[in-house]
């Protein structure tokens, strides 16, 4: 059983009002008595209910954050700084785990309701505008990741997938690759549906044909299953372009194991330039979406539109950048002529 802010006083034989100004820091409490009540709290290990005491007070200082998947290496440092900025502005923060399930969507969605939090960043696509729109008239601050238009109460975070991919396309096209695959996320998930047209479009402009399109599910094993595929195809192409780093590795991975060589071979790139694209071995080609930028301004987002009496939300754009990793090389027909490192310069 928790312990209560009774208990505490009956402990120390003063009232719970005395024990409340000398947790709260209010009202007048001599300096012995709140040397009593504070080693009372500690023996006893009584911990404030923080979400109770903001409803009484009709204050909340709480930020949500749900995410799609918390073991992709692409949301923690968005978690880390959404919540480290959050408590700057005085928030806590609390996050919710969908998995990409549709209906654990709508379960954290009605959690951060229950909870509720002053605003709520939603970085996944699995969620109904009806649950939107819910938020919305509750007047519950939303920040979207590249989901819907702005409105009253909603902003959206635009990251440049377009650029990006065009980088990366670019570069293979550099260095004589123009037979590139490209392995796909899950279906339905506008992010991934942005960087798989931005391929096709940047294939075209440099007026070359699309290459093969795998399937994946944005995890490991997609991927692996994905470069295994590819090590059979006749004619097999010289890159791949993974749709996220997670993905990338498990490419390298299943390519690998079917005996081809990564970059000597086919040359793998990535996306979201994750901590596990640099230690990767060999460490990723991939685009770099500035995820601590991006986790800032979901909260800062939330706050500004929280903290006005008419909220009008914004779209807030952040750019990508290409980060060359030793995944890719010279394509195999040119790596005789092509000085040694001058895909890396």
């Amino acid at each position: 059983m928790s312990v209560t802010i009774r208990d505490v006083a009956k402990a120390a034989a003063v009232s719970t009002a005395t024990v409340s100004n000398v947790l709260n820091n209010t009202g007048k409490v001599g300096p012995q008595t709140r040397r009593l009540v504070l080693s009372t709290v500690k023996k006893l290990g009584y911990i404030r209910d923080v979400h109770a005491r903001h409803l009484a007070s009709h204050d909340r200082r709480t930020l949500g954050i749900i995410v799609s998947d918390i073991e992709n290496p692409f949301f923690p440092e968005v978690i880390k700084s959404f919540e480290t900025r959050a408590r700057q502005l005085g928030y806590d923060a609390i996050l919710s785990d969908t998995n990409y399930d549709p209906r654990r969507t709508r379960e954290a969605t009605e959690r951060m309701m229950e909870h509720k939090v002053r605003g709520v960043a939603i970085m996944t696509s699995e969620i109904s505008l009806q649950l939107v729109h819910e938020l919305a008239r509750r007047m519950i601050a939303v920040t979207f990741l590249d989901l819907a238009p702005v409105r009253g109460y909603t902003s959206n975070l635009r990251i440049d997938y377009p650029s990006g991919v065009e980088q990366i396309v670019n570069y293979l096209y550099q260095n004589g690759h123009r037979q590139i695959a490209f392995v796909a996320g899950r279906p339905g998930l506008k992010s991934n549906i942005e960087r798989l047209e931005a391929y096709k479009t940047s294939m075209r402009r440099l007026g070359l044909e699309p290459g093969p399109v795998l399937p994946g599910d944005l995890r490991f094993e997609g991927g692996f299953a994905a470069g295994s595929a590819i090590a059979k195809l006749s004619p097999r192409p010289t890159a791949v372009m993974a749709v996220n780093d997670l993905t990338a590795v498990g490419v390298i991975k299943g390519l690998l194991t079917a005996g081809c060589r990564v970059p000597q071979d086919i040359s793998v790139t990535g996306f979201d330039k994750t901590r596990l694209a640099e230690y990767c071995n060999p460490s990723i080609t991939t685009v770099d979406i500035h995820r601590e930028i991006l986790g800032r301004l979901a909260a800062d987002a939330l706050h500004e539109l929280s903290s006005t009496v008419s909220p009008q939300g914004k779209e807030y754009r952040i750019g990508s950048e290409l980060v060359i990793g030793d995944s890719t090389g010279p394509a195999p027909e040119l790596s005789v002529t092509l000085p040694t490192g001058s895909a890396h310069a």
